[in-house]
């Protein structure tokens, strides 16, 4: 499915160029049945690429409440059956969770380095009463190794992060991987993905 750029209101450029790369391995990672919950859908216009090629996938957006009319107004345009309407999702709440139905897959994209530290953590401290048995977290996006940028230009975007707002920044994976232990969920792959981005996928154990 080919994400027009005219027809999307607030349309992401970086979400038209990272959405296949994406595809392709979720393609590889999942059974196509899964139910997702994206946290921070943005435009939406993942969760019309991917539930449009993934039929069988039911699809529930959320973002935080000034994006939601954008979001909303994008997937009555151009969502399908198998795409829910977007519902609010705010981890500066702390039962983010509360109402939720337990979900096959969390997927988020290009988020951890815009919240805050203790929004990530306020994440995957309730993940566990999220996910299914054996639910998978895949994150996309990109993070420091051992305290270390992949890339130049990832320094050079923690610095743009951190100027325009003090609490964002590149997340060190070792950081993130340990809250994902926390919240009991198992490390299965780290998948180098194009513009030095990374595709992290964990299991609950």
């Amino acid at each position: 499915m080919i994400i027009d750029e005219n027809s999307f209101m607030g349309f992401s450029p970086a979400s038209a160029r990272n959405g296949e790369p994406i595809l392709q391995r979720l393609t590889e990672l999942l059974a196509g049945d899964e139910t997702v919950l994206e946290v921070g859908s943005g435009t939406g216009q993942h969760a019309v690429h991917f539930a449009g090629n993934l039929s069988g996938l039911r699809w529930l957006p959320s973002d935080i409440e000034q994006q939601l009319p954008l979001l909303q107004a994008n997937l009555d345009r151009h969502g399908g059956d198998n795409i829910a309407s977007s519902r609010l999702l705010d981890l500066q709440q702390s039962d983010w969770h509360a109402g939720l139905d337990p979900v096959d897959l969390i997927y988020s994209a290009n988020t951890l380095h815009i919240m805050g530290w203790a929004e990530v953590v306020t994440l995957f401290r309730h993940l566990d009463q999220v996910l299914t048995p054996q639910g998978q977290l895949i994150i996309y996006g990109p993070f420091r190794y051992s305290q270390n940028f992949t890339s130049e230009s990832n320094a050079e975007f923690d610095q743009w992060l951190k100027a325009r707002n003090p609490v964002s920044g590149i997340r060190d994976f070792e950081a993130v991987n340990a809250l994902a232990m926390q919240a009991g969920l198992l490390l299965q792959d780290d998948i180098k993905m194009p513009a030095n981005n990374q595709l992290l996928v964990w299991q609950k154990e």
